[in-house]
């Protein structure tokens, strides 16, 4: 794909739009992830919390005292990362867990109501952020009375650490998503320009003569671009067709007077003034080639490479047989070597004129033999039209493919027959060539499209 292709663009445009909401959603999933465990961290230290308060009773000495603390192992594990702590107040006793060691938790001044549960983040030992759930609680007569402040606290590097395990498997699944995500937007782009794709080869159709129109097999929202450019084919071929006739009505009109004018110059040669004959012949002549060259490019009109398939040999042998019947033809060998089944994608009467007019050039050059040969090719079908006459030097093509060309003015003829061919055959898509023939004389070459 090029860098200004669409299907790249949005393809692009899509693949970044898919990584950018995925790392936003991962992110989010991380951070409701930390909260959950957050929260379920805060429930298992107030449920720790709830086990001490439970527990406290006085020593003998009247010391408050933790009768049964919880039963977590870490609470005993010096710096384990789970702590609890009990204050008395005022005195400010302080009964601590293990894990502790010699540090003490330090909480907010806050007075919380009593048995009102409060959530701080606060400093731990060895500099740790902690998760602390305290507790304020007057304590009962049996107990001594008096007021103290219960709190259990965690390491929050366990949220963290539980928030990048979880990052670690989030991760691989998220980018497994996005390859996922990005597969199906290529699918679907593809999908999506599959209609232009369509408008493309429809055009190429009637680029190619295979279709008129583009028609309106496509979605809703193409439909109307094949319209209007239907509709541009449409005020083009009006266009064209229009000019093509007032071409064709300014030829018909200058046959009548060049007629005219050559019954004059008859008459001016009867008189003796042959002089002036001559020129008026000699311009008249001229004339005449080019309405005859412009009647043969209005009538090509707008069929260009369009048409039915039509067969080769059968419009050769007709070409043939005409000119089998006239004094130059009489005397020529005719060799023909076209299959029944090569067939050409033009109108009949075209190729009757292209034929036509190739055959008898060469029927007027020839010693003895014509050849006609087709084959067909990859894309292409090869017409070669070929004698054993004197044929043309290499330096003087271009001369006999010009507009009223001629090496020989003694001989009849107009000049312009391989020049109409040339306007044909370029109509067509197709290009003509000549060089000498290995029967001697000149090989006129055509090679036109391959119906398809």
């Amino acid at each position: 794909m090029k860098q200004g292709s669409l299907r790249l663009r949005l393809l692009a445009a899509g693949a970044v739009s898919i990584v950018l909401a995925l790392a936003i959603a991962g992110f989010g999933l991380l951070l409701l992830f930390e909260w959950h465990v957050e929260r379920r961290m805060t429930a298992e230290l107030g449920s720790h919390l709830n086990q001490l308060v439970s527990s406290l009773a006085r020593a003998a000495n009247g010391t408050l005292e933790a009768s049964a603390p919880p039963a977590e192992p870490r609470f005993a594990q010096p710096l384990s990362g789970l702590y609890w702590q009990i204050t008395e107040e005022p005195q400010g006793t302080v009964l601590r867990s293990r894990s502790l060691w010699d540090a003490t938790l330090t909480l907010p001044p806050d007075m919380p109501a009593a048995a009102e549960i409060h959530e701080h983040t606060i400093p731990g030992p060895a500099g740790a952020s902690l998760l602390a759930v305290e507790r304020r609680i007057a304590l009962p007569a049996s107990l001594g009375g008096g007021t103290i402040r219960v709190a259990v606290a965690l390491d929050r590097a366990e949220v963290h650490a539980a928030g990048r395990a979880f990052a670690s498997d989030l991760v691989p699944s998220l980018a497994l998503l996005a390859a996922v995500l990005i597969a199906a937007a290529w699918i679907q782009v593809g999908v999506g320009l599959r209609p232009l794709d369509m408008v493309r080869r429809r055009l190429a159709q009637v680029r190619s003569g295979t279709a008129a129109r583009l028609g309106t097999a496509f979605p809703d929202e193409v439909r109307p671009l094949a319209a209007e450019v239907d509709h541009l084919l449409d005020a083009q071929e009006k266009a064209i067709a229009q000019a093509r006739a007032r071409a064709a009505d300014l030829a018909h009109g200058l046959k009548t007077p060049l007629t005219v004018l050559s019954a004059d110059a008859e008459e001016l040669r009867a008189r003796g003034d042959t002089r002036l004959a001559d020129e008026i012949a000699t311009i008249v002549a001229g004339m005449r080639r080019h309405v005859e060259r412009e009647l043969v490019r209005a009538r090509i009109g707008l069929r260009g490479r369009s048409g039915p398939v039509q067969p080769v040999r059968p419009v050769i042998e007709q070409v043939v047989g005409v000119l089998r019947r006239t004094p130059q033809g009489q005397r020529l060998s005719w060799e023909i070597r076209i299959t029944d089944d090569l067939g050409i994608r033009m109108d009949a009467q075209d190729l009757t004129e292209i034929l036509g007019n190739l055959a008898e050039n060469a029927a007027t050059w020839a010693i003895g033999t014509v050849r006609i040969e087709g084959r067909r090719e990859a894309n292409a079908v090869t017409l070669l039209v070929e004698d054993d006459g004197p044929g043309v030097p290499e330096d003087q093509i271009g001369t006999v493919l010009a507009r009223g060309g001629r090496l020989d003015e003694t001989r009849p003829g107009t000049g312009l027959g391989l020049a109409i061919v040339g306007d044909l055959v370029e109509a067509y898509g197709g290009s003509l060539a000549l060089r000498r023939s290995a029967l001697g004389g000149l090989l006129a070459e055509i090679r036109l499209p391959s119906p398809s």
